[in-house]
């Protein structure tokens, strides 16, 4: 297994590759299926078999659907966040930090960068294994950034987080928006219970290893409220 990483405009995706096939972990920012189709030819693989968005935010499954178009590969995502993909919607929750500023800019982001609508293929709800798309692992749901949000666990110890947590700067867990603040502690604790050898950030250029997620602390701005 082989994972490559694509930065698909301000988000981390990746390409996960076995011998069964490519599995997709988000899609990236509206306009960047170019940067996954160009990707795929030059590791020179054309069996893309399934797009995993880990929660509904463009920046994560703006292009799934031109991406579903050119591949046929199905779009899978948790149950809890399929009605906002659906409706090419965004639910940015609280605010906090420097995120109170994309907030407030949203609106014109918003026109500006407009995911394409898109119903699910596959709808998870957590625990369900990926067994037949060629990797020995599971979907874990990790709630708190999005309803939905989930992550993905491989056996091999590598941990996909989406965006509870990021590399970018000092490591760190989510700390600009969350529709339940309070459910990021018990999501983060759930995957650190896991000691993953390698943790892949929805955010930043780089893996972080047990040892920083493992001492990534819950601060206060992370206790709910």
């Amino acid at each position: 297994m082989q994972v490559h990483r694509l930065s698909l405009g301000q988000v981390s995706a990746y390409l996960v590759e076995t011998p069964q096939g490519i599995i997709l972990i988000d899609a990236g920012m509206p306009h960047r299926e170019k940067t996954v189709i160009q990707k795929l030819h030059r590791i020179g693989r054309f069996d893309l078999r399934l797009i995993y968005i880990t929660h509904a935010h463009p920046d994560h499954y703006g292009s799934a659907a031109a991406l579903k178009k050119l591949t046929g590969a199905p779009v899978a995502i948790h149950t809890l966040d399929s009605d906002a993909m659906m409706r090419g919607e965004t639910q940015l929750g609280e605010a906090r930090g420097q995120g109170k500023l994309i907030q407030w800019l949203f609106p014109l982001i918003s026109v500006l960068v407009r995911p394409t609508p898109l119903k699910s293929d596959i709808l998870f709800e957590g625990g369900e294994r990926l067994d037949e798309f060629g990797l020995a692992g599971q979907i874990l749901h990790t709630p708190g950034h999005t309803d939905g949000s989930s992550s993905l666990w491989l056996e091999e110890g590598i941990l996909f987080a989406g965006d509870l947590v990021s590399s970018t700067g000092k490591p760190h867990i989510q700390r600009a928006f969350a529709q339940n603040w309070s459910l990021i502690p018990e999501s983060l604790q759930r995957l650190r219970d896991l000691k993953p050898r390698w943790i892949y950030p929805g955010h930043g250029a780089r893996p972080l290893s047990q040892r920083e997620f493992l001492e990534l602390g819950v601060n206060r701005r992370n206790k709910g409220g």
